[in-house]
């Protein structure tokens, strides 16, 4: 059953009421109460949802409210941290006050996110950790001991509630990933850790708060991570099949051979056995910096494949060399652990690398300094099925939603729901689409030429107050230093500064205009004066020759434009587009250089997932438009 944002609304959540009425600034949000009615339902219903909550929706009460009401054990996936953080610190304590229901909630992170106190307590005694203790600077062994006096009074151990940034060599020496704890049952300070007693408090909790690349380490590891729940809200789940993918499939970078050499040579002094494993990482690194991009066969060419073999053989001979370690000394004893169970998850990442498995393509990633071996489902709509839709109730939201994403995360349609509430904001009268029609084709060499003409001409009338979006860092470079040679207004590019100082710089003046990448298409909130033109230099499709959803198209066949291309373009066109009214008074423009989105035969599949604005394609009526609102007072 599909439901849109005209349909009439469902029978109130009485909760959603009283709690928006404790809201400073209380609004009546016919979307938000649309949402909580569905979700009430879905739950009662024991039924998937799919809904699209438009920007300005408070859909994270509209879920919360209705899950919380309803008794259910919850889990909350974010794919952002700053959502993470906005659960926690802002909408779950609100809740408690105002809700007029008792419930505990909980925040679970990875385990490197929290200090260990095992390893703590081995660094902190130099006669078990001479070997480490020895190759440590003087700055990370002053950063260890700060980091020690911090967690002697944490209750948390988490590494985002200190009030300064150590660095990741401070950092992993004194915490573990989950491929080289040995678990709380067979460590000393298991009863005392952070990350423990994370995942009690979690167990014992009404709602648990993670981020999405957790649950599916907990779908890959059959539920082991996380707590029963009965419902699971996926937030920004537009994102959920590619961090999905990530998650239940294999990575094999030169990094971690490294990372697994320090955790060997914590337990055994052998400088050729530890050199050995570290020298694995150089050798793989050499044979993968020449396959950046690009889809492998299966199985492997001899020339990955035989330094694979190598590698297994090697860390296999090194598994038995720590398994004939005998000591009676603890922290001895706790290092041998930690360095078997890295090893052996090593071996199992390698095991599935060297064998082929049918259904996963590999492909390598990541830079020639960095590149990675990654083995990733083709499809993760069994995983799912199995992990997730048949075990408990989904409710799926975003602000925009691909059309194709039920099918591409398997979900069944006879047990599912998928609505669009919309936005409270009035985008027909605050704001214009303009497509530039009259510009050649993208790939056509005058393009970026006249496209460059028309940017001048909007960031003109709109007296800066630009966000460029660009498709390529070669095409943001090109524009910024033609809009610097023709304007008298600052331009700022990605390459800059940082994201946060960069987007405050860019909200702290109403003639800065910022030109960025994909990067920017979303997490960009900007309201207010600061804004009033959003420029997208042609339709974000994807790579071509991207390894992983080129395996995929090759699956579809002739439907891999329609099931992947369209709604990976149209989402992220809109996820740009959202950039724009960010609040009810918000005004502006929102122009696409690209002339297919007024041409091509796809172009409504595109369009219609952009938010409802008015649509010209005349420059003029754009100009005027941005010169109204650059005259406006308090504009």
């Amino acid at each position: 059953m599909t439901e849109d944002a005209n349909a009439p609304i469902r029978a109130r959540v009485p909760e959603l009421v009283a709690v928006t009425s404790a809201l400073d600034h209380s609004e009546d949000r016919d979307g938000q109460h649309r949402m909580a009615a569905l979700v009430r339902d879905a739950i009662e219903s024991k039924r998937h949802l799919v809904v699209q909550a438009g920007t300005g929706t408070g859909k994270t009460l509209a879920y919360l409210v209705p899950a919380l009401a309803s008794g259910s054990s919850i889990v909350v996936a974010t794919a952002t941290k700053a959502l993470q953080d906005q659960l926690a610190t802002k909408d779950l304590p609100f809740l408690a006050d105002h809700l007029g229901v008792d419930f505990d909630w909980a925040v679970l992170k990875g385990r490197s996110n929290y200090v260990c106190l095992q390893r703590l307590r081995e660094v902190a005694d130099p006669d078990q950790s001479q070997l480490e203790l020895d190759s440590m600077a003087v700055v990370t062994k002053a950063e260890i001991k700060k980091i020690a006096e911090w967690a002697a009074d944490s209750t948390t151990g988490d590494q985002s509630e200190l009030d300064w940034t150590p660095s990741d060599n401070a950092w992993r020496s004194v915490s573990v990933g989950s491929d080289e704890c040995p678990g709380a049952e067979r460590c000393p300070m298991g009863g005392s850790c952070f990350a423990e007693n994370a995942r009690h408090r979690a167990q014992v909790a009404d709602v648990t708060v993670v981020n999405t690349h957790l649950y599916g380490l907990d779908v890959a590891a059959d539920g082991a991570i996380l707590p029963d729940h009965d419902v699971v809200v996926f937030d920004e789940a537009h994102v959920l099949e590619d961090i999905m993918s990530d998650t239940v499939g294999v990575q094999i970078s030169p990094g971690r051979f490294v990372a697994l050499s320090a955790t060997i040579r914590r337990i055994i002094d052998d400088p050729q056995l530890v050199g050995s494993v570290a020298e694995l990482g150089e050798g793989l690194r050499d044979v993968l910096s020449d396959h950046i991009g690009e889809r492998l066969s299966t199985p492997l060419p001899d020339s990955i494949q035989e330094p694979l073999v190598d590698a297994r053989l090697k860390l296999g001979a090194a598994n038995d060399a720590i398994a004939a370690i005998d000591t009676s000394n603890e922290d001895a004893k706790q290092r041998k652990l930690r360095a078997q169970t890295m090893t052996g998850r090593s071996i199992q990442q390698l095991d599935v690398a060297i064998e082929g498995r049918e259904g996963y393509v590999a492909f390598v990633s990541g830079s020639r300094d960095a590149p990675r071996l990654e083995i990733a489902p083709l499809d993760v709509g069994p995983t799912m099925h199995e992990g997730v839709w048949t075990r408990r109730t989904a409710i799926l939201t975003s602000a925009t939603i691909p059309t194709s994403l039920p099918s591409r995360l398997g979900i069944e349609l006879d047990g599912l729901e998928i609505a669009d509430v919309g936005s409270p904001f009035d985008y027909a009268n605050n704001s214009l689409l303009y497509c530039a029609i009259h510009l050649p084709n993208p790939n056509a060499p005058d393009f970026r030429a006249k496209a460059n003409d028309e940017l001048e001409a909007m960031i003109r009338a709109a007296g800066g107050r630009t966000l460029a979006l660009f498709t390529s860092y070669r095409a943001m470079d090109e524009a910024a230093e033609a809009m610097r040679e023709r304007l008298d207004l600052p331009i700022l590019t990605q390459r800059d500064l940082p994201k946060p100082a960069l987007v405050k710089a860019f909200a702290d003046d109403d003639a800065t205009c910022l030109f960025a990448t994909a990067g920017l298409f979303q997490g960009v909130d900007v309201p207010g004066s600061t804004l009033s033109l959003v420029v997208i230099d042609r339709i974000p499709f994807p790579r071509p020759d991207d390894p992983l959803l080129s395996a995929r198209r090759d699956l579809l066949g002739r439907n891999a434009f329609s099931e992947i291309d369209i709604p990976r373009a149209s989402m992220m066109l809109a996820q740009a587009a959202g950039r724009l009214i960010r609040s009810t008074t918000d005004r502006g423009v929102v122009a696409v250089l690209d002339p297919r989105l007024g041409t091509a035969k796809y172009r409504w599949d595109i369009v219609k997932a952009l938010p409802p604005m008015k649509r010209t394609r005349h420059r003029d009526e754009v100009e005027t438009f941005l010169r109204t609102i650059a005259e406006t007072p308090g504009e």
